[in-house]
């Protein structure tokens, strides 16, 4: 039993499992009455459970089928499907048959997908809708290895090229199963291929086997634990490593259930009817929740702005007091948290679904104006870092000693120091086999001794772990200052106005500053100008670019002089991984950006740069 009242430990260790099949069966041993999944159905708009001996069921159908399909161990399949059900069956039916997984984006470009199908030599390819396949269609048509494409909703009878078979599941799957077997016996083996962004040039395959992903799972769950009753609310999608070891194994391994968001969109509406105990996430959610809230704030009156901020404020004090770095809360304040408690920070609170015991952050940095914010107001909010590269995790904070600037302390395990040009190298069980069918590059990012290069600037203060920048993405002015374009544009975004940013000045004399604006936030601030904001030339007016780099100067106070944004470049069309300004796992792609504003960015500095 554990202090938190009604929560128990149930964790299935790395030994125990053994392989990754290895880990969901011996949970369905354990646990076979307990609520696995939870998803909804649109059909019968209502939620439906599943116990683990409903999924166990379900897995045999899959596994059956699979069997039937001639497939050899270390054959590839390929999954681009939403969060579900039959995403867990699908990929543990798979690996107990000794076969390699390779989870796709949905939402990444048919071209990516193509080009990862035919990379992996996949050669079965499950989708969610009819619809997905006749986008892909055509980009798949000459893929050699690519003989089956499963979908699981039947829309309308779907034509493929001759080389390729199309069946829906529904007739694809047995009635009645015989007995399903597990195969995957080595820890060791290749279990899953995951591209990487590729921001700057084709993804590379991370190759990934049952060992690394089961001793990432277990060494978080030794720094945070998890607990049977949590309920983890799944909305990144699996196809990242963060959220499929995370988000998925972590809760099987300890014994929680998980339940899939809906969509997006009806994220906010999923977190008050779920309820989450566990939240999963990247920095963009946290953002789209304080920018909103910002922007709410700003129609209230001077009282209720003032109530926020003081809420924050004496409740980071508490937090800061409680991890033993503060003093301890004046009399008053502790006299007044209760109140400010129930008016401010229990509101923002109940929007998350108001019994959250455990939120982490990884993928990206997280803002200290963000941490700060959350954190003040109660939300327990730790910061984590990882690749995917090393299954993913390498740090993170823990509950009960968290210090919000950094991304925390190596999990046990984990060795990590710093080479003399500041990058982060990492060794643990955790690091990758390699990049698939790429020797050389292998070679690169793992030297003799183990060690992986993360290709990261970073801090080691007092054990804990400081991001500092990316090795390549760190531009370099033409007075020979250094910023790190990543951290500028994380804090520009936290402004309702932008919706995307990227800083350039690579080589220049300033940095300057590409914009993408949030269309109903510039209707407001183009007609607080007097601008008219459906006219494209307001953009280029000499009062909106003025009022908007006050705006980031605002923004960017914390950053030298050398980091101020000088020059702005405004746009209302979004960077969208359709016109391949962004990967599918939402980062900036600069070279395109670059390549398709060029013309723009040479006009930012038309009067300062040196003639050809």
């Amino acid at each position: 039993m554990h202090p938190l009242t009604g929560f128990h430990s149930d964790i299935i260790s790395c030994a125990e499992a053994g392989t990754l099949p290895g880990l969901f069966l011996r949970r369905i041993e354990r646990t076979p009455e307990a609520v696995a999944y939870q998803q909804y159905d649109p059909a019968g708009q209502r939620w439906i459970s599943y116990t683990w001996r409903e999924v166990h069921l379900q897995y045999s159908r899959w596994q059956q089928a699979l069997a039937g399909e001639n497939l050899e161990a270390g054959d590839r399949v390929a999954i681009a499907m939403r969060n579900s059900v039959e995403w867990v069956c699908f990929e543990q039916a798979a690996l107990s048959l000794g076969l390699v997984v390779v989870p796709l984006c949905t939402w990444d470009s048919p071209g990516n997908i193509a080009y990862i199908l035919s990379d992996s030599g996949s050669r079965i390819l499950l989708i969610g809708t009819d619809q997905q396949w006749q986008v892909l269609a055509e980009h798949c048509a000459r893929l050699p290895a690519l003989e089956l494409i499963l979908c699981l909703e039947r829309d309308r009878v779907t034509r493929t090229p001759q080389n390729i078979k199309f069946r829906h599941v529904a007739d694809w799957l047995p009635e009645q199963p015989e007995a399903p077997v597990n195969r995957a016996t080595d820890p060791h083996k290749l279990a899953t291929i995951v591209y990487t962004s590729g921001t700057t040039g084709c993804p590379k395959g991370v190759m990934l086997s049952h060992m690394n992903i089961l001793w990432n799972a277990e060494a978080v769950l030794k720094v945070n634990p998890g607990y049977r009753e949590d309920i983890f609310l799944s909305f990144l999608p699996l196809s990242h490593t963060f959220e499929r070891t995370v988000g998925y194994y972590v809760p099987m391994m300890a014994g929680g259930s998980v339940v899939y968001a809906r969509s997006s969109r009806d994220l906010a509406e999923d977190l008050l009817t779920i309820r989450p105990t566990v939240l999963v996430s990247v920095p963009r959610i946290f953002e789209r929740i304080y920018a909103k809230i910002q922007q709410q704030l700003k129609k209230k009156n001077a009282l209720v702005r003032f109530l926020f901020r003081w809420a924050e404020d004496v409740g980071w004090h508490r937090f800061e007091a409680a991890q033993g770095r503060g003093s301890h809360a004046r009399p008053v304040e502790r006299i007044l948290w209760p109140i400010l408690h129930r008016l401010v920070a229990a509101k923002v609170l109940a929007r998350l679904g108001g019994r959250v015991r455990f939120a982490v952050s990884g993928g990206a940095p997280l803002q200290e104006r963000l941490s700060r914010f959350f954190v003040g107001l109660g939300l327990p909010l730790v910061q984590g870092f990882g690749l995917t590269e090393t299954a993913p995790v390498i740090s993170t904070n823990r509950l009960e000693n968290n210090v919000p600037a950094s991304v925390g302390e190596p999990l046990p395990g984990v060795e990590v120091k710093i080479e003399r040009n500041g990058e982060l190298l990492v060794r643990s069980p955790g690091v990758m086999l390699g990049y698939w069918n790429r020797p050389e590059d292998t070679r690169t990012a793992i030297d003799d001794d183990g060690w992986l290069h993360t290709g990261d600037i970073a801090e080691i203060l007092d054990h804990r772990i400081f991001i500092r920048g990316r090795l390549k993405e760190i531009l370099v002015t033409s007075t020979g200052e250094k910023v790190s374009p990543a951290d500028l544009e994380a804090s520009i975004v936290l402004d309702p106005l932008f919706k995307q940013a990227m800083v350039v000045g690579e080589g220049r004399p300033y940095i300057a500053a590409l914009l993408v604006l949030n269309p109903d936030a510039w209707q407001i601030f183009a007609s607080g100008l007097d601008l008219d904001p459906e006219d494209p030339s307001s953009l280029r007016s000499p009062a909106a670019i003025k009022a908007v780099i006050k705006k980031i100067a605002g923004l960017l106070q914390k950053f030298p002089a050398h980091a101020q944004i000088r020059s702005v470049y405004m746009t209302l069309e979004p960077w969208t991984i359709q016109n391949g300004m962004i990967t599918a796992t939402m980062k900036l792609k600069r070279p395109e950006i670059e390549k398709q504003f060029a013309e723009q960015i040479r006009k930012l500095y038309v009067r300062h740069d040196i003639p050809a």
